[in-house]
């Protein structure tokens, strides 16, 4: 499990199995037992949400969409 970034005691990471065939870009993201998903095109949006409050989720996606260049150049650094 790739960790790209941590931030505000969030792990942004991604699995290194995303499925075959791989699921497009996006990223996991973990606090805690509060986990979610989401695909970072063509709109950052929550693929799945475990435990997050909105307020949280509103938080996270706005990191996502902030670093949004960064985790995707590690995606295709680690997938080839």
């Amino acid at each position: 499990m790739p960790t790209v970034f941590r931030q505000d005691g969030w792990r942004f990471f991604f699995y290194s199995n995303e499925g075959d065939p791989r699921e497009p870009v996006h990223i996991h993201v973990l606090r805690d037992t509060a986990e979610a998903k989401f695909w970072l095109y063509p709109a950052v949006a929550p693929a799945y949400n475990h435990g997050l409050s909105a307020r949280e989720l509103r938080i996270v996606s706005e990191i996502v969409i902030e670093r949004r260049r960064e985790i995707e150049e590690a995606w295709h650094v680690h997938f080839g």
